[in-house]
């Protein structure tokens, strides 16, 4: 079982900043990938950010040059610090783990986070 704890969402301006974490707790292996997901009213869950362990990580188009993930392997977190906010970022933000369960098989299992609310609006 793993556990995933988002924090650091709320309530900015557009142009203003937030930084979410995730944190992931519980019995695996080792985390392969995580990455962050957004849901808006009435949208499609939507794919925002991934990263792997070695560190490489993805974008979707819309938040390139403005979201940059990074991650704390020993302390198995997860970041996203989101700059020059829009409107359009306002969105449930759900921490997503890519998880090996044991060393001794190459079985992965998917986790979620409960969704940190981020807010854009002036």
């Amino acid at each position: 079982q793993v556990d995933l704890v988002e924090s650091g969402g709320g309530l900015v301006q557009p142009g203003g900043s937030l930084r979410l974490s995730c944190a992931a707790s519980g019995t695996f292996f080792v985390i392969n990938a995580m990455g962050w997901y957004r849901q808006a009213p009435g949208k499609q869950r939507e794919l925002v950010s991934t990263i792997t362990r070695e560190g490489t990580s993805t974008y979707v188009d819309s938040v390139k040059g403005r979201f940059t993930i990074s991650r704390d392997n020993a302390e198995n977190t997860v970041y996203l610090q989101m700059n020059a906010l829009k409107p359009e970022d306002t969105a449930v933000y759900l921490c997503n783990a890519l998880v090996r369960q044991s060393r001794w098989t190459f079985d992965e299992s998917t986790y979620w986070g409960q969704g940190t609310q981020v807010t854009v609006s002036s």
